[in-house]
């Protein structure tokens, strides 16, 4: 058997090295020709998987290690017979220590305290869940707003979008990219929503580029309707307009999800949706692989600091948000014609970011509120 794997998927070798030969292939080095004799192929968003690509392929099966799936044409798919998978949840945990991340950043340079603010969590699958979960840690309070959810299980936790956005200090997306069906959400960001939102409110999209309208975005943030924004996907990405990124607070390539370990699981996802098509058992396991953590353990001096300024300066070490931000901007002003190019780069390149739980957070003296928001946020923590 032969397989194709994507570069940009970690230990793809050594997990699909169990089930027949693998070719190992940079994402632009999939083509027509070099899956023309494989059987299998495992790849991520950066590759479109189509007609174009398969047609005359011996492939009957399709893995892509991402939790969305727009850059597979499934409708094809179907009609070949080629059976495909995608990773639900993979990268979820990974966005939500994101969007903490991004919080913590605009809390500190805006002197504001995220305890009794609102958020509006739009979409609460597997990314949204786990956002509810460690913004609730943080002692802010949640309105969630689930249509598809809310019709399926008619929990009155869902609330209506008109309610949430004339609540929220700080709006949220975690929705798929949906073009149809009674729930689409191309555009969902457009200026009807931006209308509804609380003025002065933080916008923060980390779903699909395409839920958001960047003109209408624009617009918002002229009126001050949006105060501040956090941008992590673009409309047109890689192509990302400039002119969004100049006003955005924070801006960051597509790799909110980028968490060494998400990207891990979804090779681990893919691997064993392929055992299970193949009928057979899965005998990898990437454990003894993992690298030593970045940041195994920070020892923070109680003292009399503001706890605001004690989780900011934890989030700083352990992952560096800023820096993500300014790699972006440093692409608009070396070459702003080649930003795409300068996109992509920046996700192929991206440096190992582990998640929070590999890092071990040592009070100076106990201290059970912060040794809870810790906790919740996913910190092993002790205290001397």
């Amino acid at each position: 058997m032969k397989i194709i794997c994507a570069t940009n998927m970690p230990y793809a070798e050594q997990a699909f090295h169990t089930l027949g030969d693998v070719t190992v292939l940079a994402p632009r080095a999939i083509t027509a020709d070099r899956v023309r004799d494989a059987d299998l192929l495992a790849i991520r968003s950066t590759t479109r998987v189509d007609r174009a690509l398969l047609e005359g392929s011996r492939i009957r099966f399709v893995g892509t290690a991402t939790i969305g799936f727009d850059h597979l044409d499934t409708d094809y798919l179907a009609k070949a017979g080629i059976t495909w998978c995608v990773a639900p949840g993979c990268n979820a945990n990974s966005v939500a220590e994101y969007l903490v991340a991004a919080l913590l950043c605009l809390g500190r340079r805006q002197g504001w305290k995220r305890a009794g603010k609102t958020i509006g969590v739009i979409g609460v699958g597997h990314i949204g869940s786990l956002v509810v979960q460690k913004v609730k840690a943080l002692g802010m309070t949640v309105l969630q707003n689930d249509p598809p959810l809310h019709a399926a299980t008619g929990n009155a936790i869902f609330r209506s979008l008109d309610e949430v956005l004339a609540k929220s200090d700080i709006v949220t997306l975690h929705v798929p990219l949906v073009k149809t069906g009674p729930y689409p959400t191309v555009h969902m960001a457009d200026h009807r929503f931006f209308e509804r939102l609380r003025p002065g409110a933080v916008f923060i999209n980390a779903a699909r580029g395409g839920v958001m309208d960047s003109d209408a975005l624009l617009a918002a943030m002229d009126r001050g309707i949006v105060a501040h924004t956090v941008l992590d996907t673009w409309e047109g990405e890689p192509a990302f307009r400039p002119d969004v990124l100049a006003k955005t607070d924070l801006g960051t390539p597509h790799i909110a999800g980028h968490s060494f370990e998400g990207k891990v699981m979804g090779t681990v996802m893919v691997y064993r949706e392929a055992c299970r098509f193949l009928g057979v058992q899965p005998t990898w396991t990437p454990e003894a692989l993992l690298p030593s953590p970045l940041v195994p353990e920070i020892r923070l001096e109680i003292g009399n600091r503001p706890m605001e300024a004690m989780l900011a300066d934890i989030m700083r070490r352990v992952y560096d948000i800023e820096a993500d931000d300014r790699r972006l901007r440093n692409i608009t002003v070396a070459d702003p014609r080649r930003c795409a190019e300068g996109f992509e780069r920046l996700r192929k390149e991206y440096p190992i970011r582990r998640e929070f739980r590999f890092t071990r957070v040592v009070l100076s003296s106990s201290c059970p509120v912060l040794e809870a928001k810790l906790s919740g946020l996913g910190f092993d923590v002790a205290s001397i």
